[in-house]
């Protein structure tokens, strides 16, 4: 808790654009040291009492070369702001030099800069000034929501709880006596995590989710079904042929539409047709040059891998959601509707997509596809919006955030190919999104793995207690040179503390965030609790039903 120290005898040496240096005496270090501490505020004030308003960057101690015993002890600060008639202004260019008296903040004061930082309707509260639980740290909503989001921090700091609190203060806030709120986030939970958090949302894992394959484009259809490292022209144009003769064969449209379909025309095709098509020139014999006789095609035996390869992705029973046939008879609107959490008798502002039972070598195009879908509805909506009205100013009345946990899974700093769907569609929301009412919030535990294009774009950053120095160095680099020392605490945080920092908060802010009433299923598993109670007999034939069906 913060205390009113007073009569502390401090002198300001000097004052430069972003530091200022302060001498204080052994009483200082005696009676104030537990209460300010890096990231404390100080006040400086003049004659007329404007005061100066710093966060505390370092402690320094100076021994003196000429003998004395007596050490000088000195206090970093950045300078934030000026508080003058009780309102607090950004910038420190009207305190009068030299100032007069240095003190800590009074919590009035520090009160009086979180409260006045942002308007009522635009406030959203979801944590404490971690120096004193009583000042609540207020982001503006909109800055806050309408520009990407970074939550990094190394695992067992709180990150997945944060990520929660957010989403659950987002969904309760309302305007109005109604249920629902105009709240849309869909999480994509890589680990199973939301689901406890979230007991009303639409959640949807491999067994409830439907994807339709031929809405990926036709890179992320070679990914999926071409042996992309063989880099065989036969298969890939064999695959283009089938697919673009099947999807005219299922169109049942205009005939002048029907000479336009392409490869990338997002239309149905049926992927075992492809299969028949790959077999039949796999096995083809064509006219011998005498009458009556037949020789093997130019394909014959030349795609025997890539049939094998279709047949194995067909048969796997983990790829139904995408591959089944319930992907070919689900229409456009069903996916849209299913994803923003529209179904008919069951509409939620959350909609969790537990990726933990999609298989690794099609999370990416997974991941791809959903986003894909989430942009270009946003692109559309905002086209039909500004048709009906060429004025209107707000491009998309029923804007999306989409949460990637463990985002350096799916957009990580690699140009290997298995990540290309994924990081082509989710760069291209951080980029573009936020004009179509899309945006990101990135959580993950290893910042430095995650495309740099992506986390380059993020306005707002909750940094919580970060072990790994490439990490932290990552993080420091990203952020303001301004902030000094105080993201040198970074490795030292507590669980469920943060540096927040970006255009929503007034003051970069170390904060501790609010717990969740209902919380993720992240915690970790008491290993040494668990290995002291008697043998657990393992239910192995439960466990491979569920494996293999």
């Amino acid at each position: 808790m913060m205390s009113e120290i007073t009569n502390i005898n401090a002198e300001v040496i000097s004052v430069y654009p972003n530091k200022v240096k302060i001498a204080v005496d052994d009483e200082f270090i005696q009676s104030a040291a537990e209460t300010l501490k890096i990231g404390s505020y100080i006040r400086v004030s003049d004659d007329d009492d404007i005061a100066l308003i710093a966060m505390i960057d370092n402690f320094l101690i100076e021994v003196p070369e000429n003998g004395e015993a007596k050490r000088k002890y000195i206090i970093e600060a950045n300078p934030l702001g000026v508080v003058k008639d009780e309102k607090f202004q950004r910038g420190g260019d009207t305190i009068a030099i030299p100032p007069k008296k240095v003190e800590p903040a009074k919590e009035s004061e520090i009160l009086s800069i979180y409260s006045q930082s942002t308007k009522e309707i635009e406030k959203f509260v979801f944590s404490s000034l971690s120096s004193n639980p009583k000042i609540r740290v207020p982001v503006n909503g909109n800055n806050f929501f309408n520009k990407h989001v970074a939550v990094v921090g190394s695992t067992g700091s709180g990150k997945s709880h944060t990520v929660t609190k957010i989403i659950q203060r987002a969904v309760e806030e309302k305007d109005g006596d109604f249920s629902l709120n105009n709240s849309h986030i869909i999480i994509f939970d890589i680990h199973s995590e939301y689901k406890s958090a979230f007991p009303d949302a639409n959640n949807l894992g491999i067994s409830d989710l439907t994807l339709p394959y031929w809405l990926l484009t036709s890179e992320e259809l070679e990914e999926l079904f071409i042996d992309t490292e063989a880099n065989d022209h036969n298969q890939r144009n064999v695959f283009k042929e089938a697919v673009i003769n099947d999807r005219i064969n299922q169109f049942t449209g205009a005939d002048s539409y029907k000479s336009k379909i392409h490869y990338d025309s997002p239309l149905l095709f049926d992927i075992n047709e492809v299969l028949n098509f790959a077999k039949n020139k796999n096995t083809e014999m064509i006219d011998g040059a005498k009458a009556g006789t037949k020789k093997q095609g130019t394909l014959n035996g030349k795609l025997t891998n890539f049939v094998s390869r279709l047949e194995n992705k067909l048969n796997d029973k983990r790829l139904e959601f995408l591959l089944g046939e319930n992907s070919k008879t689900i229409t456009f609107e069903e996916t849209i509707k299913q994803l923003l959490g529209h179904s008919a008798g069951s509409k939620s502002n959350v909609t969790i997509l537990d990726l933990s039972g999609v298989p690794f070598e099609v999370l990416s195009i997974t991941v791809s596809l959903i986003s894909r879908m989430i942009f270009e509805y946003g692109y559309y909506y905002k086209r039909i919006r500004t048709k009906k009205d060429p004025n209107e100013k707000i491009n998309n009345d029923t804007p999306f955030l989409l949460v990637y946990e463990e985002a350096h899974k799916y957009v990580p700093k690699s140009d290997l190919v298995k990540f290309r769907a994924s990081k082509n569609s989710i760069e291209r929301i951080a980029k573009e999104g936020r004009k179509y009412g899309v945006t990101l919030l990135l959580a993950s535990q290893r910042p430095s793995e995650l495309s740099e294009t992506i986390f380059s774009q993020c306005n707002n950053f909750i940094a919580m207690r970060l072990t790994n120095p490439i990490d932290q160095n990552y993080v420091k680099k990203l952020l303001p040179d301004t902030l000094g020392s105080l993201t040198e605490k970074l490795p030292s945080l507590q669980a469920g503390e943060s540096l927040l920092i970006g255009e929503s908060v007034v003051l970069p802010s170390i904060v501790k965030i609010d717990k969740c009433e209902l919380p993720p299923s992240s915690n970790d598993i008491p290993y040494w609790e668990l290995w002291k109670r008697e043998w657990k007999e393992a239910n192995i034939d439960e466990i491979k039903t569920e494996w293999y069906l």
